[in-house]
């Protein structure tokens, strides 16, 4: 379907940047019944909003000027949530309203001020802009909103969540009463909707989202991991899917360091993203992306906000988003304007619950399995190396001969290897996983970390089994009880809690090595083990960095004795039938009872301490 007719200034540019159909979200608003009225548009992030609404206001802002003149006072303001996005939507409306003569200013947090005041003095039609910065040019007197024909807010979900309630609710006052109000966001929740009742009128709903079906062109995985590898799992990740551009989400700033100086110790291209970071380091970041001289981006939620980077084919959430709208804004940066993405949760063990409930609130049919192997990285890599196009390429003439020197004295299979070692020496290491039991005969999606049932059977035999004292020989001393402490972790059987990543974990948390544990016992909601008294001092002070974290350490008692064998227990049935006296086992001789019966103490239902009112006969009838 070709685009709506249209401004011809706007036809031209489209044309030149090769847009042929509009998506879903373009076609909606361009629509006969949506001209020169406010709209409420919900759509997914990368489905071309920013042209929607740029060819939206167009007849507002042109009417039938073959050109717009004279830039002065702005007649469309754009406010959008981070510097990034609105530096982006910047880029998009100057092509657009290059033909149609439009001066596009931007007002961002982290640029120099002046400069746009006086670029804002000096005249504009539009004007994009954060919603603090915009603010601050306004109450300053250098934005002039009083010729304001139509203002849009993108992503003003977003921007409510991040606490900009009062900043917008300024600014929209601010603009005349008879201007359009656009409102674009991935939501309409109660907060938007009440926005788009106060500053819109008579509002047309517009809504290209399927409520019951996820992204199409986004793959979602949940790669179940231990608690301490989920930096290895995202190397495998990164190196399993090798794709053009990945970005990786972390909750924190402190997050996005690590995990940024990982990835660059173990020799990927990668920059971060946070908002430490001043503007001049985020724009060399994103320029490294686009160039293609990074592949990897770590960032946080707010630092990633409006990223449109080319070939974004891989989100992985190293650490789980907060609630369903994280999920969606995060996996949504690929994907985007008809491409193929994966977005990858790296679910560790304990965090298991959380993930299923956002992925259930999201509608979110993800495959759930373990994290690639380095065996199966390895045999990607192989396959890749055949694949590569280098060796598809005819081979020039200066290339042949110094082929044929090195074949005199070298062979063709040495040559091969050293081919295959220069392959290899490009890429980082993939590491080994501990690899969970349950996830042998799992089944792809929905699992739930049970194994498949079908597959079960009957238990093989095991044949014969050495003497227990056989298979104890060899085994290392254990720690005496004289020589320990006790500590806890709070997670326990019903975390999948485990020895094997267990030990791993208590080591790396603790500074401590593995001779230094003694015995581990693991209950449902915990897990006590020993610690020797050598390596208590430096343990305890180690684990003071998890006081506050979803898995802490802590001194513990020890546990009691475990459950010795003996005689089974037995149930007796339930008699609600009273024995009768016959049946009353003997008591014995009791003393009698002797003197008046206040002598004995409060009887019940009489009066004193323990006894109820004294009984004062029937009601006398009143005649």
């Amino acid at each position: 379907m070709p685009f709506p007719a249209t401004h011809p200034a706007l036809e031209r540019a489209l044309a030149a940047q090769g847009y042929a159909e509009p998506t879903p979200v373009q076609a909606a608003v361009l629509a006969p019944e949506a001209a020169g009225r406010d709209l409420l548009v919900s759509a997914q992030t990368g489905s071309g909003k920013t042209v929607a609404f740029g060819l939206a206001f167009g007849p507002t802002l042109l009417g039938e000027a073959d050109r717009l003149t004279n830039p002065g006072a702005p007649l469309a303001l754009v406010i959008a949530p981070t510097r990034e996005l609105a530096l982006q939507v910047n880029a998009e409306l100057t092509w657009l309203y290059k033909d149609a003569g439009a001066v596009v200013v931007s007002c961002v947090g982290g640029m120099d001020p002046r400069r746009e005041q006086r670029a804002l003095a000096a005249g504009c039609h539009i004007v994009v802009g954060t919603p603090g910065r915009l603010k601050d040019h306004l109450e300053r007197g250098n934005l002039n909103s009083k010729a304001l024909r139509v203002v849009v807010l993108d992503e003003a979900d977003e921007m409510l969540d991040m606490g900009f309630r009062e900043d917008l609710e300024e600014i929209l006052d601010s603009a005349p009463e008879g201007r359009r109000t656009l409102l674009f966001s991935a939501t309409i929740a109660k907060e938007i909707a009440a926005l788009a009742r106060r500053y819109q009128r008579d509002a047309m709903r517009i809504d290209t989202i399927q409520r019951n079906e996820p992204h199409g062109d986004i793959e979602y995985r949940a790669m179940r991991v231990a608690p301490n590898e989920v930096e290895h799992a995202v190397v495998n990740v990164l190196r399993f899917f090798e794709a053009p551009g990945a970005l990786v989400f972390c909750n924190t700033r402190d997050g996005v360091r690590h995990m940024h100086a990982a990835l660059r110790e173990r020799g990927f291209s990668v920059v971060g993203l946070s908002g430490e970071l001043g503007q001049r380091e985020r724009s060399d970041a994103l320029q490294a992306l686009r160039d293609g001289h990074a592949r990897v981006c770590v960032a946080t939620d707010v630092a990633a906000r409006g990223l449109d980077l080319p070939d974004l084919g891989l989100v992985i959430h190293a650490d789980l988003p907060v609630n369903k709208a994280g999920l969606l804004h995060r996996s949504g940066r690929t994907g985007r304007a008809g491409r193929k993405g994966v977005s990858v949760l790296i679910v560790p063990y304990t965090r298991r619950r959380k993930a299923e409930m956002l992925l259930s609130s999201g509608n979110i049919d993800a495959e759930w399995g373990a994290a690639p192997t380095a065996d199966a990285i390895r045999a990607k890599d192989q396959v890749r190396l055949l694949e590569d196009p280098i060796l598809a390429e005819p081979a020039a003439e200066e290339d042949l001969a110094l082929a044929a020197k090195v074949l005199e004295t070298k062979s063709p299979e040495e040559v091969a290897a050293a081919l295959i070692r220069l392959y290899r020496a490009r890429l980082p290491s993939p590491e080994d996983l501990f690899e969970d039991p349950r996830d042998r005969g799992s089944s792809a999606k929905g699992d739930r970390w049970s194994p498949d049932r079908a597959e079960r059977g009957e238990r093989p035999d095991r044949g014969d089994r050495p003497d227990r004292a056989e298979r104890e020989f060899g085994k290392p001393d254990r720690l005496s009880p004289d020589d320990v402490v006790w500590f806890r972790v709070t997670v326990g059987r019903k975390n999948n809690a485990d020895p094997k990543w267990l030990i791993p974990l208590i080591c790396r948390l603790g500074h401590v090595t593995k001779p230094d544990i003694g015995a581990i016992r693991i209950f449902d909601n915990e897990t006590k083990f020993e610690i020797s008294k050598g390596a208590e001092a430096k343990f305890s002070s180690a684990i003071k960095a998890t006081e506050g974290e979803d898995i802490r350490i802590e001194p513990s008692a020890p546990p009691g004795p475990r459950p010795q064998g003996g005689a089974p227990y037995v149930k007796k049935p339930f008699n609600k039938k009273k024995p009768s006296n016959d049946a009353r086992p003997d008591r014995g001789d009791r003393p009698e009872r002797s003197g008046p019966p206040s002598a004995h103490g409060p009887r019940k239902g009489s009066p004193g301490k323990g006894g109820g009112k004294p009984f004062k006969g029937p009601p006398r009838r009143k005649d």
